[in-house]
């Protein structure tokens, strides 16, 4: 028998064989429904906190309306997309947002060097849309198996209960994809001055898709009509000294002096498939859609005008799922958006109960009416709406009293499915370093200033094998950029340079060979229509 001493295991005590990814059906997905591994991993996960979230739990909301220009870019929208709510012009369709803080509890200052979330309810004609993002255009990881993992090292110390470095950087060292995070987060885009002046972006991709059942693979972006504006350390250290809640004030303060702020929705657009003449997988939520090659097309623009009549009620009863879409907009394959898909609603189904969407501010908007034959349990304080025989609680029934399925669009879109189930690694990982470098060029000299220092104060707190290997992925995504953070850290370079690349990873600026299992291993012999046969266990530069 051997020996279990340290081996990872889930709660009926299986051994876990493999952590980093879930099952999916060929390297780009989509995922199964059988990942009981992961099911278990983070529907646990989201039920880690009673009462508050376990992330987003300082948040602020508030009303508006959203307005379509009937175009995406110069084209018309329903070249690309046959949902209403994006095409029909002149039609102000209420809305909610809630911003927040991730990974600070519930009372946090606003001022934390922190992603903000940038949650968005659209209550459409045609029922809700969630889009549920952040203000940083990337996320730190890119499947969602890892998320419980992320969000524990970067969550206070479960012995000391203090947020501690060498915790975020020991799970991030691992992890070659988060430096581009790591390189935004850690620089003054790590703490925006408020909730106003702060782009919003899905993050993830999603599609559109047309009444002719074509589909694109797109991205949404808000870009605040007030302009972008970040807090230093040294500034957000100053305001925390007087007021934790500033962002907050500032949004509330605004709307009721009738200074509504504004965002103009855009979205980027690739052709779906696997686009493999680009350097990263499209669906990978590490990795930006350079703008020069996928430019920001507009789409429509909102308004909010209106604070909230009670906080409770309306901002921490407020609940969103990445799995709210309306016809026209779709999911794609990517492992975040399909992971947090299950995540976000069953969440909000245990933090708020199993009626959470007959709470107003989760309702659709009145006219439009819901037929669900979904019944009871706790909390229930109305019956979703029947047909004329309000006996016939099911579907179908032979009786003409009962609910039955709403038409079928003339065409839909079929995606194409074929691969071999199993746990991949992202095999296009040459920008996991590009884009982080690319990044840190692009910053003013006060931001790599700012960047820099916030970076050699984190890793003064690590210890020695965390400061190397961290110091090795800056140097390989900037020379500069791992130079300055070693001499300022007090860091030998060239003991950092000598490092190895990670087990099993490919090396920075190199892919692994398509159809790598994450076991290391190439996928060999596929032998399936479209998939040539595959041998060897090699790096392609």
């Amino acid at each position: 028998m051997p020996d279990m001493m340290n081996i990872l295991t889930t709660r009926q005590g299986h051994p876990v064989r493999d952590n980093q990814s879930t099952r999916t059906v060929g390297e780009r997905g989509p995922a199964t429904l059988e990942n009981y591994q992961f099911i278990e991993k983070i529907t646990h996960f989201d039920r880690e906190r009673i009462p508050e979230r376990v992330v987003h739990a300082r948040g602020a909301g508030a009303h508006g309306w959203f307005e379509a220009y009937g175009k995406i870019g110069d084209e018309p929208a329903s070249k690309y997309t046959r949902a209403r709510v994006l095409n029909e012009t002149g039609v102000k369709t209420p809305m909610f947002v809630r911003f927040s803080t991730v990974a600070g509890a519930k009372e946090s200052p606003e001022t934390e060097r922190d992603p903000r979330g940038f949650a968005v309810k659209f209550k459409t004609v045609d029922g809700n849309w969630d889009l549920v993002g952040n203000n940083l255009k990337v996320f730190f990881i890119r499947d969602a198996i890892k998320f419980p993992d992320m969000i524990h090292a970067f969550k206070p110390d479960p012995v000391t209960n203090r947020q501690e470095a060498w915790r975020f950087f020991d799970f991030v060292a691992q992890h070659p994809e988060a430096i581009h995070m790591v390189t935004h987060l850690k620089s003054p885009w790590g703490i925006p001055a408020n909730y106003r002046e702060m782009e919003g972006s899905g993050v993830n991709t999603y599609k559109l898709v047309n009444d002719q059942g074509e589909a694109v693979l797109c991205k949404f972006h808000w870009e605040p009509k007030q302009g972008v504006r970040n807090l230093t350390s040294a500034q957000a250290a100053e305001i925390q000294g007087k007021d934790v809640g500033h962002a907050t004030r500032d949004l509330y303060d605004n709307i009721k002096a009738g200074n509504f702020p504004e965002w103009e929705f855009c979205v980027q657009i690739m052709p779906d498939g696997p686009n493999d003449h680009l350097s990263f997988d499209p669906l990978d939520d590490t990795k930006l859609w350079p703008v020069d090659r996928f430019p920001l097309l507009p789409v429509g623009r909102m308004v909010l005008d209106r604070v909230p009549d009670n906080f409770f009620a309306e901002v921490e009863q407020s609940a969103f799922g990445t799995g709210v879409l309306v016809d026209g907009i779709d999911f794609s394959d990517d492992k975040m958006l399909q992971g947090r898909t299950l995540s976000y609603s069953d969440t909000q189904r245990y933090r708020v109960g199993a009626n959470y969407l007959q709470l107003p501010i989760n309702a659709p908007q009145p006219g439009v009416k819901v037929y669900s034959n979904q019944r009871d349990g706790q909390m229930t304080y109305g019956v979703d709406g029947t047909g004329p025989n309000k006996h016939i609680n099911y579907e179908p029934s032979t009786l003409a009293e009962g609910l039955r399925e709403a038409p079928k669009p003339a065409k839909d879109y079929h995606q194409p499915v074929e691969g071999r189930l199993g746990r991949y690694q992202t095999s296009r990982t040459e920008d996991d370093y590009t884009q982080a470098g690319v990044r840190y060029r692009s910053f003013q000299d006060w931001e790599r200033d700012d960047l820099i220092a916030n970076l050699v104060g984190d890793m003064k707190q690590c210890p020695e094998p965390i400061q190397l290997r961290m110091v090795w992925h800056f140097w390989h995504a900037d020379e500069d950029y791992g130079r300055r953070v070693a001499e300022g850290a007090g860091i030998d370079l060239e003991k950092a340079k000598a490092l190895p690349p990670l087990p099993g990873r490919a090396g920075p600026g190199k892919r692994l060979q398509a159809e790598t299992y994450s076991a290391g291993t190439p996928m060999i012999n596929a032998n399936l229509e479209g998939l040539p046969p595959l041998d060897g266990d090699r790096l392609e530069a």
